[in-house]
């Protein structure tokens, strides 16, 4: 009989922790992404998609919300053993992006 590690299953992924901030709260600050996820939007503006992110700010993880598109093509092309990284999130053209 097989023992339950030999299976080879791995637990479900946990849900980000932290509280919930606003992306104008870390706008121009120096931050951590631990992670990312992206998921369809409760709200029907741009692609209808919502990147969610945990983030790490002075020590402390929250979860960021965004519907920028920018934002989402750009972290998708991050390697997943690139994560975490630093950045600083900024407004350009009147949009978002990592620097």
């Amino acid at each position: 009989m097989k023992q339950f590690k030999e299976l080879g299953i791995a637990p479900p992924a946990q849900g980000f922790t932290g509280d919930k901030i606003k992306m104008s709260k870390i706008l121009n600050r120096s931050i951590v992404v631990h992670d990312y996820k992206i998921e369809q939007s409760k709200f029907e503006k741009g692609n209808g998609k919502c990147l969610h992110m945990q983030v790490e700010v002075n020590g402390v993880k929250h979860i960021v919300f965004s519907g920028s598109t920018v934002l989402m093509e750009t972290i998708k092309n991050v390697p997943a053993d690139s994560f975490p990284f630093a950045t600083t999130i900024v407004v350009e053209n009147e949009r978002f992006q990592f620097t």
